[in-house]
C-alpha cells in the first residue's frame, strides 16, 4: 500500500472533511461539531473529541434524534448523550487507477428519478437513503423494461476523493453482475475527473468486501461506528442510523 493512502488526513476524518469543504451546503453546525441534514445522511462529526465538541453536537440533535459518528477508537461515556456501538467499519480505497470501458445500459439518474431511487432502496436496504441523498453527487442506474433495477452513487466528497455508496440491486436481478458493472462505471467517472474512489462497509459483510476486493479496492483503515442521541428515558424513538453505511 502506498504511503499516500496511509497518511491522507482527510480520509481519516471523511465526514468532517466533507462537511467543512465540498458538502458544507448539505449540513449545518459550527467550528466544534457538524452534521448532515437528516434528509441527506445520518452522519455527524467533531472537530476533536472534547467535552465542548460533544456539547456542541448535542445542540444539533432534536430530543429523540440520533446520528452516526465514525471514530478511530470506541467512544466512551459522555454526559447528556447516549452512545450505542454499532460495529466496525472498513474503509476501502480504489488502487487500480484504470478507466472502465463504457457501459451503454448505465444511465444517469436525476431529481426526476428520486421516487424510484427511494423505492429501490426501501426494497434492498443498502443503507440510509433519504429524499435528498441524491444531492450528494452523481447517481447512475440500470433499467429493465423501464423499471429501475440497480443503482449506485457518490456520497461523501473529500478533497481528491469520492465515496461510492448506495450500491443496490433488485432481488430478482441479483447474481447477474449489475453491482460490479455500476461500480466500475462510477469508478471510471470519478477517476476521469482526477479523483480517487473510496467506500465504507461493515467488517462482517464478507460478501460485499470480497466483491470490492475483486473490483480493485483494498482496506485502508477501520473505524468504530457509534449511534449517538440524547440521554433520556425514551431512547430509540428517533431516527436510527444503525445501517448508516454500505452493507
Amino acid at each position: 500500500m502506498s504511503s499516500s493512502i496511509r497518511t491522507d488526513a482527510d480520509l481519516d476524518r471523511p465526514v468532517w472533511a466533507a462537511l467543512t469543504t465540498n458538502q458544507a451546503h448539505l449540513g449545518y453546525g459550527d467550528a466544534l461539531a457538524r452534521r448532515y441534514d437528516p434528509d441527506v445522511a445520518p452522519f455527524a462529526a467533531l472537530a476533536s473529541e472534547t467535552p465542548a465538541a460533544y456539547r456542541a453536537l448535542r445542540q444539533l440533535l432534536l430530543p429523540h434524534e440520533q446520528v452516526a459518528l465514525l471514530s478511530g477508537e470506541p467512544v466512551g461515556p459522555v454526559e447528556g448523550l447516549h452512545m450505542t456501538r454499532v460495529g466496525v467499519i472498513h474503509q476501502m480505497i480504489s488502487t487500480l487507477g484504470e478507466a472502465a470501458s463504457a457501459d451503454d445500459e448505465v444511465i444517469r439518474l436525476s431529481d426526476a428519478d428520486a421516487k424510484e431511487m427511494l423505492d429501490l432502496v426501501r426494497k434492498t436496504k443498502p443503507g440510509p437513503f433519504g429524499r435528498r441523498t441524491h444531492e450528494t453527487g452523481n447517481y447512475i442506474g440500470i433499467r429493465d423494461g423501464g423499471h429501475l433495477i440497480a443503482m449506485a452513487g457518490e456520497r461523501m466528497h473529500v478533497d481528491r476523493y469520492l465515496e461510492i455508496s448506495a450500491v443496490c440491486v433488485d432481488e430478482d436481478y441479483r447474481g447477474s453482475g449489475l453491482a460490479g458493472r455500476l461500480m466500475k462505471a462510477l469508478r471510471g467517472e470519478i477517476e476521469r475527473r482526477g479523483e480517487t474512489p473510496f467506500l465504507h462497509v461493515f467488517s462482517d459483510n464478507l460478501s460485499a468486501i470480497a466483491l470490492y476486493e475483486r473490483l480493485g479496492f483494498e482496506l485502508r483503515r477501520t473505524f468504530e461506528l457509534t449511534r449517538i442521541g440524547h440521554a433520556g428515558p425514551d431512547l430509540g424513538s428517533g431516527r436510527s442510523p444503525s445501517n448508516a453505511l454500505n452493507q
